[in-house]
Order: C-alpha cells, then sequence, then structure tokens
C-alpha cells in the first residue's frame, strides 16, 4: 500500500492523458513514415512504448527491423537512409551517433527521437548485434508489466531523486529496462524497497529462473547486482551498475524505508562554485590541485568515459610511483575540453631520494650498483645497512607538475584510445585556481561538495 508522500509524487511524474496521446499519435506516425519509405516493419520500444515514462521525458525509440540477410554495412546502409528520410518527412533536423553501428538522434515536431537500425529476428539466439534485443524487451514486458506501471514510474523518480539513474558511463546507474523488471520482480516499489534495503554485492535476480540457483549464477557474473535479461539469459541488466550507485541504492532504501520524506524523489539542485571560492576552498583544505585539459574527443560520453577513467588511473599510479600521495582523482567531458584532476596531499619533494640497492651477496648486481653511483654522484652513498646498499640520488621529478609536463611520460601509460590522440594533439596543466572555468563550475563545485546521496537528504530532513 503507497503512503500520501508517493501518492502525491505519482499526481506529478504520471503522464497526462494528453501527453500519452500525442505520444502515442506521433510514434504511430513515424511508424508509418518508416514503412511507407523503406519497406520494413518498425515499432516503438523504451518506456514511451510501455507506457513507463516519467511525465515529460517523452523520448520516442523507433527501432527500424529490416531483413536478417542484409550484411551488417547494408544494414547501416539502408537504416541510415530510411532514417534521414524520415527526419526529411517531418521537417526535423538530426545527428549521427553512434552505439554498434551508426542510429539517427532527430529532433521532429518537438519529440526527441532515435531512428536505430536493427534486424528483424524471431529469437536473441539469432543476435547480430545487441540492439537486435531491444525489441524482444518490449515484447516480455507489455504483456507483464500493466499493471505495476505506477511502481516503475516510483521507482524511476526514486532513483532519479537519489542520483543513481542513468546507465550511461558517467552515472553507472539504473536503466529504464532494469527499473522495471525490479518491480516486475518483486512486485511493487514497497516491496522493492524492502527488499533492497538488505542487499548484499552480488544479489542474484533471475525472474525467468533460467540457471538451477544463485550460486551457478555468480560463477559466470560478477557484478554487484545481477539481473538475468528474460529474454537472454547471457546478459546480466545491471552488468552497467557500479557498485558506488549499487551502494548508494541500498542506502537510499533503508533510509527511506526508515523515515520516508518526499525530497527522495527529488533530484538535487546543482550548484556552483566561483573563481574566489574555489581558491578559498583549495587554501582551507590545504592540498595542491592539478589538472590535464585538452580537447573533448568527437566521441559519445559512453565512448569517451571509460577512456577518461583508465587514463586517470594511468596517471594515478604514476604520480603515486614517484611519491606524490593523490588524495583523490575525478574526470570530467565536457563540450568543449575534458578534465583530469588530481588533488594531491603533497606536490613538492626534496631534490633527493634514496634509491634501494641489491643484497651484498648478490655480487654481480652489487658491483654494478656501487659502480654506477660510484662517482658523480652529489649525494650520500652508497652505503650499506644491515644486509642491502643504499644510495641518495637526484630525484626526476622535484614537482608533480614537471611530470605531468612531461609527455613522452605521461603517454607511455595506459592512455584510452581517443583520449590519446587527443593528448598527442596537446593538452595543458593546470594549478589550483587556474582549474576553474565557467564550463566546469558545476563539476567542480560536485567535487567538493561530495557525499552519498542518501547523506544528502539526510541533511534536508534535518533542516526541516
Amino acid at each position: 500500500m503507497r503512503n500520501t508522500i508517493e501518492e502525491e509524487i505519482l499526481l506529478n511524474v504520471r503522464p497526462a492523458d494528453k501527453e500519452r496521446r500525442e505520444v502515442q499519435e506521433m510514434g504511430q506516425k513515424l511508424i508509418d513514415a518508416v514503412i511507407r519509405i523503406a519497406g520494413v516493419p518498425a515499432m516503438m520500444t523504451g518506456s514511451v512504448a510501455r507506457g513507463t515514462w516519467v511525465r515529460g521525458d517523452k523520448d520516442i525509440d523507433i527501432f527500424m527491423l529490416f531483413p536478417k540477410t542484409l550484411s551488417r554495412e547494408e544494414l547501416q546502409e539502408k537504416g541510415l537512409a530510411a532514417a534521414y528520410a524520415v527526419v526529411e518527412m517531418f521537417k526535423g533536423s538530426s545527428e549521427e551517433k553512434y552505439a554498434e553501428h551508426p542510429y539517427l538522434n532527430a529532433v521532429i515536431e518537438g519529440f526527441d527521437v532515435d531512428l536505430v537500425p536493427c534486424y528483424h529476428i524471431d529469437s536473441t539466439a539469432e543476435m547480430q548485434c545487441a540492439v537486435d534485443r531491444t525489441p524482444f524487451h518490449t515484447r516480455y514486458l507489455l504483456d507483464r508489466i500493466g499493471g505495476l506501471r505506477d511502481d516503475v514510474l516510483l521507482l524511476k523518480q526514486f532513483t532519479k531523486g537519489g542520483g543513481v539513474y542513468g546507465s550511461d558511463h558517467m552515472t553507472g546507474g539504473f536503466s529504464g529496462y532494469l527499473c522495471e523488471l525490479l518491480i516486475l520482480a518483486y512486485g511493487g516499489f514497497t516491496e522493492l524497497l524492502q527488499a533492497a534495503s538488505t542487499f548484499r554485492y552480488g544479489e542474484v535476480i533471475d525472474i525467468e529462473r533460467f540457471y538451477p540457483d544463485k550460486k551457478t549464477v555468480r560463477k559466470l557474473f560478477s557484478e554487484p547486482l545481477i539481473v538475468i535479461d528474460p529474454t537472454d539469459k547471457t546478459r546480466n541488466v545491471a552488468a552497467a551498475l557500479t557498485p558506488t550507485r549499487f551502494s548508494e541504492f541500498v542506502e537510499l532504501a533503508r533510509d527511506y524505508c526508515t523515515k520516508p520524506d518526499q525530497c527522495y524523489f527529488i533530484p538535487d539542485a546543482p550548484t556552483s562554485i566561483s573563481k574566489e571560492e574555489f581558491r578559498s576552498v583549495l587554501e582551507t583544505r590545504g592540498t595542491t590541485m592539478l589538472a590535464l585539459s585538452f580537447k573533448t574527443p568527437a566521441y559519445v560520453p559512453d565512448t569517451v568515459v571509460p577512456q577518461l577513467r583508465k587514463t586517470m588511473e594511468s596517471i594515478r599510479n604514476q604520480l603515486e610511483t614517484e611519491d606524490f600521495p593523490v588524495h583523490r582523482a575525478e574526470v570530467m567531458m565536457g563540450t568543449d575540453n575534458c578534465l583530469i584532476i588530481f588533488e594531491l596531499l603533497v606536490a613538492d619533494l626534496p631534490k633527493i631520494t634514496l634509491r634501494n640497492g641489491p643484497p651484498v651477496w648478490v655480487h654481480d648486481n652489487a658491483d654494478r650498483f656501487v659502480e654506477k653511483y660510484l662517482i658523480g654522484n652529489p649525494f650520500a652513498g652508497p652505503w650499506i645497512s644491515e644486509d642491502r646498499y643504499y644510495t641518495e640520488v637526484d630525484r626526476r621529478y622535484p614537482h608533480a607538475y614537471d611530470l605531468l609536463a612531461d609527455q613522452q611520460k605521461i603517454l607511455s601509460g595506459s592512455i584510452g584510445k581517443h583520449v590519446r590522440i587527443s593528448m598527442e594533439e596537446g593538452y595543458s596543466i593546470r594549478k589550483n585556481e587556474e582549474i576553474w572555468s565557467p564550463e566546469f563550475t558545476f563539476f567542480l563545485s560536485a567535487y567538493f561538495a561530495k557525499s552519498s546521496h542518501a547523506v544528502r537528504k539526510l541533511r534536508i530532513i534535518d533542516q526541516k
């Protein structure tokens, strides 16, 4: 049974009859256009097709079902040609985007529309690319989700309010399809949150009972939440959910069940930080912040963001290997520029460092070590301490800035493909207040205000 908070939220997120009618009419017009232009069947997919979209989020996904006899190249060519023709028919605007193959994102009569070519197959066993699976999701849920649509809306708004909605790589949260399956599995919003309050890493949900037990599933999948796709037993629908977002959801569910409040359904308003405030915060923290800035690669975030994180970890390892402890590191993909920031506990070190040598009785290595530092070393050593040689040497990078400025050194690490190309064209190093820019003011504000979303909700409740 829903509480008054949830009933009030539903009044705000449930699409009005007029919106439902407009969406259905637009979807049917697009389907008819595809049939007329391409001569292939088409269907509306996603939350709009299933009636589970939150008011105002009326994005329309149209899948164009081409014969499975086409090659991938033919599918792309015919699919894009048909999509462009549909957009032209409605005098809309469009942009090519890329998943496994190109599709068209368009604005048509005020609707955000994705026109996606895929293969017309009879089962997921015939899949040639991941998008071929999507029509099966819609067919599966249309037969089962009917009486649970309001519960899906509540869960979607709850995950949006808690900052854990979105399966893109920047968020690493819950997809709409995952929300629908969770509601289906537990039979309602309240039932799900009560169960989620006790979730542990490796939670398994297998609606169709493809596997004999959870132990078998955990041998195949290692993610924190494992939700077997009821249309494809080889896929975990929650694969994009990061351990952090999973844990945050458990915390949100636990706190909401303990003390329900409307704030759990309301996303945190983004805040900005001025350059002066940024400088003041850094002075208070007593740390040094360094950042690499470079042109944003011309690829979608789901391609670029994982590469940014891979690059960040590579550089973090290089900094810590050179004795610069990294307190925190983050990445941000902006419209024009990308930023990889490192907050350092120590950014400047003495010119000398200690070099460990071999044990005395490893004769060849010991002789080479002594010979190397016998002459020309301006510092102490070599000497023996217990069983091993040591010497003081000139530190290669006394300043963390110097390491980041060594492009050859930085690019020798494990750098994402498209990020590497952009960095090779040139990157700048920014220090402390130089990092601030209007493009990143919300990102930097969020960095300093970091806390779990449930903690933020508790603070809001305490202030009431």
